[in-house]
């Protein structure tokens, strides 16, 4: 099972108002990044702070009316081709998130931990351009990383990040083994979740991608 990590805990000042609830297209920022994710998660924690039960009650309408006009038929499809039974949303409200976008990436690996993943990736809500493509590429390669362990109790320490690359930029989503998530979401020494990816890794590999969205952060636009 693969799992996703959504973090939508800010308040978004400098977008003049909540950024999950911001537009790409047709869709919040956070249903979109829900979308994406469930290219290959089977599920998605989405970790909420400010204006934690408004953002929820919207979103949770959002994806009331996609579904019942059929609108993931087509991700469900695919995640039963590969095995899975549902795609599912679980909501964890982050009371620190005040404190930096670290809380939140704690948060959501901690509850990710009970569901015992295969893979994490980790999304801020304000990276609606990524492409399902990428996730799906991410999740591959790093599928192949851990089946080249050479037993299981080396691939359950293989603490290993891959991280996109678009014209040897770095963005996200970022994918983690559960080796690494766990070690991040237990580390007090950092305060930025690059800073204790790198603390933590014994491997950060990284692949390129023919997607520019994974650099675009849209975190000072302005609501529409």
């Amino acid at each position: 099972m693969n799992v996703g990590v959504l973090l939508a805990a800010g308040a978004g000042k400098r977008m003049g108002g909540l950024k999950a609830l911001a537009k790409a297209g047709r869709e919040s920022f956070l249903v979109r990044g829900i979308r994406m994710l469930w290219t290959t998660c089977d599920v998605v924690i989405v970790v909420i702070g400010a204006d934690a039960a408004k953002i929820r009650k919207e979103s949770e309408k959002e994806l009331e009316a996609r579904v019942t006009a059929g609108g993931f038929q087509h991700l469900l499809a695919n995640a039963r081709s590969k095995g899975g039974r549902t795609l599912e949303v679980h909501f964890v409200v982050n009371r620190a998130w005040r404190k930096g976008m670290i809380t939140s990436v704690k948060a959501g690996l901690s509850a990710a931990r009970s569901l015992k993943p295969s893979t994490v990736f980790v999304l801020p809500v304000d990276h609606p351009e990524i492409t399902g493509r990428t996730v799906n590429d991410l999740a591959e390669v790093l599928q192949q990383a851990l089946a080249a362990c050479r037993n299981p109790r080396e691939r359950a320490a293989f603490s290993y990040a891959l991280v996109p690359r678009w014209r040897r930029r770095r963005g996200h989503p970022i994918a983690l083994t559960p080796a690494l998530a766990w070690a991040v979401a237990t580390d007090s020494d950092w305060e930025d979740l690059s800073d204790a990816i790198r603390g933590n890794a014994r491997l950060v590999g990284y692949l390129d991608v023919e997607d520019p969205g994974v650099l675009v952060n849209q975190n000072g636009r302005k609501r529409s």
